[in-house]
């Protein structure tokens, strides 16, 4: 009897740590919590702030409550430059900004969203799932610390609102167009022949209406969105841009939460782009036809004359790797193959 007690007590002080350590282990993933702050500088009635606001509750069911995104559109927060900083610095928070934002550490990600560069969403579809861009990704996370969770909330092509018709560059001479302030869109708007003027959203309405600025550049949505349409009357169809966010969060911070919720956030995130391309899509025509009824006009420009003024923009892009331009258009013409 006492050979069977002291074997069970030596299995038991056997087993007391491997017990002791899933005792440790459940607690802490059940009481897991994490909340990150979202921020961008998109109206609160543009799609992209309906579909990441879909994001945000999908995530906080699916990890019940684990994971938590408190999201700010409109610029409530850092945006542009100082948003994907954040990231990097690591903070607990999650940047959406055009791609050239992450020029700053990565220069070719400025000619990857470069000016007159796409004719359509899905050549810019194909174009990120390259190995040519999926190395541009690991050298942000490795390099930088950047984790992409998405490069594809597409929004529209960017076009330019003015209370003039613009056909030609020749047409924007002297004319003031408000820009965000990245770099690459400031150079591309001086390109096309006008003066860009980095301003926040908040104040370009109130910029255009007193003449602070002549116009500013952007999306159908945005344009019926974002009360743009209000003080510029007349789109032009430039297609300067192809209008995209990326998704970025902070790489180290990514991966100490439980595989579990990064499996449901990447999910999540990916499926939330998906859902705003189709929707921007099928609301286009729609958007359009309630423009023209509030009396805003549209006009097709001569794109040929607009890209090859923009071209140079390419060759001008700091610390690119030579020749990008041309590898872009590479891989673009593998796509019909």
């Amino acid at each position: 009897m006492k050979k069977v007690l002291f074997a069970l007590m030596v299995l038991v002080l056997a087993l007391s740590p491997l017990m002791a350590q899933g005792a440790k282990e459940a607690p802490a993933d059940k009481d897991y919590k994490l909340v990150l702050k979202m921020s961008h500088v998109f109206a609160p009635n543009e799609q992209l702030t309906k579909s990441l606001n879909i994001v945000v509750e999908n995530i906080k069911t699916r990890t019940n409550g684990a994971i938590e995104i408190q999201h700010y559109p409109q610029g409530q927060l850092a945006v542009y430059k100082d948003g994907v900083e954040q990231v990097a610095r690591g903070a607990k928070f999650i940047s959406v900004e055009d791609p050239s934002y992450l020029g700053d550490y990565v220069p070719d990600f400025n000619a990857l969203v470069g000016p007159m560069l796409y004719t359509s969403f899905d050549a810019y579809e194909y174009m990120i799932k390259t190995p040519l861009v999926k190395n541009m990704i690991k050298e942000l996370e490795e390099k930088h610390n950047i984790k992409v969770l998405a490069l594809d909330y597409i929004f529209g092509f960017r076009n330019l609102k003015t209370n003039k018709i613009i056909t030609k560059p020749e047409d924007l001479k002297g004319m003031k167009i408000r820009t965000p302030g990245s770099q690459l869109f400031i150079d591309t708007i001086n390109a096309m022949g006008a003066t860009a003027t980095p301003l926040p959203f908040s104040e370009t309405i109130s910029a255009v209406q007193q003449g602070v600025v002549d116009g500013l550049e952007g999306t159908m949505d945005a344009y019926g969105s974002n009360g743009s349409a209000e003080v510029a009357k007349n789109m032009a169809f430039t297609k300067h841009f192809l209008g995209t966010c990326g998704v970025y969060i902070n790489n180290d911070l990514f991966n100490s939460i439980p595989e579990k919720y990064r499996t449901i956030i990447q999910e999540e995130f990916t499926a939330g782009a998906a859902q705003m391309n189709t929707e921007i899509a099928n609301n286009y025509e729609a958007t359009k036809a309630m423009l023209e009824a509030k009396g805003n006009k549209f006009n097709e420009v001569d794109n040929a004359a607009f890209a090859a003024v923009a071209g140079p923009v390419y060759a001008n892009m700091k610390g690119v790797t030579p020749g990008i331009y041309d590898t872009l258009q590479a891989e673009l013409a593998k796509m019909n193959k």
